[in-house]
């Protein structure tokens, strides 16, 4: 039986992107279920998946994981030809280590920038807050890419668990027209270069649904 990931609007959804994204660079053939976020019946929908109520949600046969960083782990554990983690283990490490600051972090830079794929050009205010966070994600670019950008333009050299994780951040800062030096432009040009990132980003623009909340900036 083939796994299968429960997400939401691909436009707005940087949860959902990150296992989606995962999955679909690893080369792991899933069914995708996408739930419309934002709609009377879309809390009631995915609880029939997963009990907390939220996307992402993978299906393994009778085993439900939700989280989307619990997800990756799973992805990474199950399919460990894959090689979704680096092998040497202080690259691991410091991997998982970027993975969950950007998981339990950036708080600001989720409120003041949320993930709009559909919108270009869009311009918020940078409070502090935000300006700190936006310097937090230049810093990890650009010393992966001191430490690893002569291995490939990845993260880590191959693709990873860490590039799904920080593939939003990619499209939040390509929203709002942040400018990043080129120790931290690699990154993002290789991400957006990735087959599977322009059909996700193909799809989100065929979406009809507009969530308010999500479309900042002038």
């Amino acid at each position: 039986m083939k796994p299968k990931l429960i997400i939401g609007n691909k436009n707005y959804s940087s949860w959902s992107l990150r296992p989606w994204l995962l999955m679909k660079e690893a080369g792991i053939d899933f069914v995708e279920h996408r739930v419309v976020l934002d709609m009377p019946s879309s809390k009631r929908e995915i609880a029939g998946f997963s009990e907390a109520g939220k996307v992402p949600v993978l299906q393994l046969g009778d085993l439900t994981v939700w989280d989307s960083l619990a997800i990756c782990e799973t992805v990474a554990e199950r399919w460990p030809d894959r090689q979704l983690w680096p092998a040497d283990a202080d690259e691991r490490a410091y991997a998982r280590a970027i993975s969950a600051e950007m998981h339990s972090g950036f708080a600001h830079l989720r409120e003041c920038m949320p993930m709009n794929c559909r919108a270009m050009g869009r311009k918020v205010p940078i409070p502090d807050e935000l300006g700190e966070d936006i310097d937090r994600v230049i810093a990890i670019w650009s010393e992966c890419h001191r430490r690893f950008g002569d291995r490939g333009g990845w993260l880590f050299g191959d693709f990873t668990v860490a590039d799904a994780v920080y593939a939003p951040v990619v499209l939040r800062l390509r929203t709002y027209g942040i400018n990043l030096p080129e120790s931290a432009g690699h990154y993002p040009h290789r991400l957006l270069e990735s087959e599977a990132m322009q059909d996700w980003l193909a799809a989100a623009e065929c979406e009809v649904e507009v969530i308010e909340a999500d479309e900042k900036g002038q």
